[in-house]
C-alpha cells in the first residue's frame, strides 16, 4: 500500500471519528445541548469503522458531596467494559452532577433540600418533578446528541439506568420508543416504599413501554420490592421483560444496591446476552 493510499485512509477514518490506534480505556469528553445548558459526558468508543450498537447511561441522583459516589469514576467502571464488547457507551452527566456541575442544579440537592423544608412528602413531589420535567429532558437530549454521530447505529440502541437513574430509564424507554432495549440496576430501591406518586408513575410507564425491560437487583438493595412489583405488572400486560435478583452482594444495603459497579463479574454475562437478543443487527 503506498503513502497515497494510507493517507486518503486516514482522512477517511479521520471524517467518520476512527482511530484505530485509539485506547478504548480512555473516552472521549463530550457536550450535550439541553435547552440552554451544556452538559458534559464521557463516550467509550470500540475500535473500528462502525456504526456501532449504541448505550446510554443513566446514573443515580447523588449530591457530590456524597463521599461514596464518584460519577466519574463510576463511569469509569463500566464505559471500557462496553466498548471491548464492541458498544459505543455515553455517559451523560445530568444537570449539576459530575462533569455537569455549574450546569443547572443536582436532582440530589433539590431532593435534599425539600426533605429538609417539607419531610419526605416534599422529596417525593420534587423527585417525581424532576423525572417528568429537567432529568428527563436531559436524558433525552443525549439521545438526539447519540442519533447525530455518524458511528451510532441509530436502530441499535439501548438504555442503561442505575437508582433514581432507573426510575429515569422507565420513564426515558416510555417517551422513546426507537430505543431497543432498557436495562433497569435498584431502579426505585430507595425510594419505591417511600413514595406512592414514584410507584404510580412507573407502574404506568410499564404498562406503556414497548421495548424489552431488564429489571436486575440485589438481594440485599434498599428495596427488591420494586423489581416484583414492576414484574407482575409486564406480566400482567405481557411486556417482554427479564427479571433477575441476584443473591447478596457485599456487607450492606448501600454495596447491596451499587451491585452494578461492584459486582460486574457477577452480572455481565446475562447483561450482555440480554443485548445482543434485542440488538442484533
Amino acid at each position: 500500500m503506498n503513502n497515497r493510499i494510507i493517507l486518503v485512509l486516514l482522512i477517511v477514518c479521520s471524517s467518520v471519528g476512527v482511530n484505530y490506534a485509539r485506547d478504548i480505556n480512555i473516552p472521549d469528553t463530550v457536550s450535550v445541548q439541553s435547552g440552554k445548558l451544556s452538559l458534559k459526558a464521557l463516550l467509550w468508543r470500540p475500535v473500528g469503522m462502525g456504526p456501532f450498537a449504541t448505550i446510554i447511561f443513566c446514573p443515580g441522583s447523588y449530591p457530590d458531596s456524597d463521599p461514596r459516589h464518584d460519577a466519574v469514576k463510576d463511569a469509569s467502571l463500566l464505559g471500557p467494559l462496553f466498548a471491548r464488547k464492541g458498544y459505543i457507551y455515553l455517559a451523560l452527566f445530568r444537570r449539576g452532577m459530575g462533569l455537569s456541575k455549574g450546569q443547572g442544579v443536582n436532582s440530589a440537592d433539590l431532593m435534599e433540600t425539600a426533605f429538609n423544608k417539607n419531610g419526605q412528602e416534599g422529596r417525593n413531589t420534587v423527585q417525581l418533578q424532576q423525572l417528568e420535567t429537567d432529568q428527563l429532558q436531559d436524558m433525552m437530549a443525549g439521545i438526539s446528541y447519540l442519533r447525530r454521530r455518524p458511528d451510532v447505529d441509530k436502530h441499535r440502541m439501548a438504555i442503561l439506568g442505575h437508582s433514581f437513574g432507573g426510575s429515569l430509564t422507565l420513564i426515558v424507554a416510555d417517551h422513546e420508543p426507537g430505543l431497543k432495549a432498557a436495562i433497569i440496576f435498584a431502579g426505585s430501591g430507595y425510594s419505591w416504599n417511600l413514595s406512592p406518586q414514584l410507584r404510580a408513575l412507573l407502574i404506568n410507564a410499564v404498562k406503556n413501554i414497548r421495548v424489552p425491560v431488564m429489571i436486575i437487583h440485589a438481594q440485599n438493595d434498599y428495596s427488591t420490592t420494586p423489581g416484583y412489583a414492576l414484574d407482575s405488572v409486564m406480566n400482567q400486560f405481557n411486556k417482554p421483560h427479564e427479571l433477575k435478583i441476584y443473591p447478596k452482594f457485599g456487607n450492606s444495603v448501600n454495596e447491596g444496591h451499587n451491585f452494578i459497579f461492584l459486582g460486574i463479574e457477577t452480572w455481565e454475562a446475562d447483561v450482555f446476552s440480554f443485548l445482543e437478543k434485542n440488538l442484533r443487527s
